[in-house]
């Protein structure tokens, strides 16, 4: 009798759509029941994209894949206590406003389920108690020899089989867009791509090599200069677009969020996710580098006043989670990280019907790059890091495919579809005026 008065007092609402949890060998009701059941470490052996919620009486357990958004808010109602869950900020406030109960909402209210994370709450009224985080993954760092050839060998090895069980999930007609630029990570994703195809004897004419050219970008004649050495380029397509008609209003909307190189970097996404889908109606599956960066800790340190290359190199997974769970500068209504940012992939893909792959953000391929033994090879040398990850890829994409990568200097995806004068006289904002227009869609 207790339990149909808790089932009256307490509600969840999931907003979330099931059909976006892309699993391999397991029902969306066994994932449900690791996540509920644990021992958190249950959940890592999920494979694939997930983001997944659970409830029995009054607990309620939700997690999720580092590619995917999961977010939360708990309203006060009289009857009791009622937890929405979705991947949007705006569904969970247009949910509120059918209620009658969006007086209650802030945009900052909301809290972003932590990517690698277990997160219990006990829906018992006022007041909320504090939510509980139980890791799931925690890949060991350092154990590889400090071998290059051997961390690419194993670092793309990973890489390869995660694509591979993605390209044998999806259907086997559909189309495969690469988001490409010639850069590490698409390049790297687009070979291993095709390689994989052929191994599988799949028709590598489903592959396309996506590249954003809004005018005077460098992208395109790098994507060029990558292709056509290894007599690729027949698969390079470009997808032209208007710098004039980037908005960056509308960008702020999709992602809801406000730093300005995820803006920056959204808004290009947009832009070829609407050029692809304007010539391609049908276009389902795209496969991106996202992640890249993040698990090979290629970010220039220098540019970053709250990081010290022994910050980097010393904590783990700190570019795939920002400082982590119960630390100071831990985001409750964004995560850090990619665990944040990764909505810039993740929600303009979905706005224009797609349904977007980054192989770098699945564990698998994440805990190889853990191992690598950072200090060693690096010594703390700040340049010495920047090095690495194109010879650990380039080194690996040989091994795997026997195919020679060119290795080209990083740059951001923002800064190769148009120069930067351009990005800067079409997006000249500051953070401040950002924040200031995503929370103004709430006033």
């Amino acid at each position: 009798m207790l339990v149909d008065v808790y089932e009256q007092i307490e509600r969840v609402i999931d907003l979330t759509d099931p059909a976006l949890n892309h699993l391999y060998g397991m029902s969306l009701e066994e994932a449900r029941t690791l996540v509920l059941e644990g021992p958190a470490e249950s959940v890592n052996r999920i494979r694939g994209s997930f983001a997944l919620i659970a409830k029995r009486g009054r607990t309620v357990r939700m997690a999720r894949s580092l590619d995917r958004p999961l977010r939360y808010f708990l309203a006060k109602r009289k009857e009791g206590p009622a937890l929405i869950v979705s991947d949007r900020i705006d569904s969970i406030y247009e949910w509120l406003k059918g209620e009658g109960l969006h007086e209650q909402f802030r945009p900052n209210y909301t809290r972003m389920v932590p990517a690698h994370y277990v997160v219990e709450l006990q829906l018992v009224g006022c007041p909320d108690p504090d939510p509980v985080y139980q890791r799931f993954f925690t890949p060991v760092t350092g154990t590889l020899p400090a071998d290059l050839d051997e961390i690419g060998r194993a670092y793309i090895s990973a890489l390869a089989d995660e694509i591979a069980q993605w390209l044998r999930s999806i259907p086997q007609d559909e189309p495969i867009g690469a988001c490409f630029s010639g850069g590490i990570d698409s390049g790297s994703v687009f070979l291993v791509t095709y390689h994989v195809m052929r191994k599988l004897g799949m028709h590598p004419g489903r592959l396309k090599a996506f590249v954003l050219d809004l005018g005077d970008g460098p992208d395109l004649g790098q994507a060029c200069a990558f292709l056509e050495p290894l007599e690729l380029s027949l698969f390079l397509e470009a997808i032209e677009g208007d710098a004039l008609t980037l908005d960056v209003t509308e960008t702020i909307r999709v992602v809801e969020d406000y730093k300005p190189l995820d803006i920056e970097s959204a808004t290009m996404a947009l832009a070829l996710a609407k050029g692809i889908r304007a010539r391609y109606p049908d276009w389902r599956y795209l496969i991106d580098g996202d992640g890249g960066d993040e698990n090979l800790k290629d970010y220039p340190v220098d540019a970053n006043p709250e990081l010290t290359i022994r910050s980097v190199i010393n904590n783990p997974m700190l570019y795939q989670e920002g400082w982590g769970v119960g630390k100071i500068k831990h985001s409750l209504t964004y995560s850090g990280g990619l665990s944040r940012s990764y909505v810039r992939t993740y929600a303009t893909s979905r706005r224009y019907g797609f349904s977007g792959f980054s192989p770098f953000t699945m564990p698998g391929v994440i805990a190889v790059a853990e191992s690598i033994p950072f200090i060693e090879l690096t010594n703390y040398d700040v340049e010495r890091l920047y090095a690495l990850k194109g010879e650990v890829v380039s080194r690996g994409v040989e091994a795997v495919t026997g195919m020679k990568m060119p290795v080209f200097a990083k740059r951001r995806f923002q800064h190769g579809a148009l120069s930067e004068d351009s990005l800067r006289q079409r997006l000249p904002y500051r953070e401040a005026e950002y924040r200031n227009q995503f929370f103004s869609l709430y006033e």
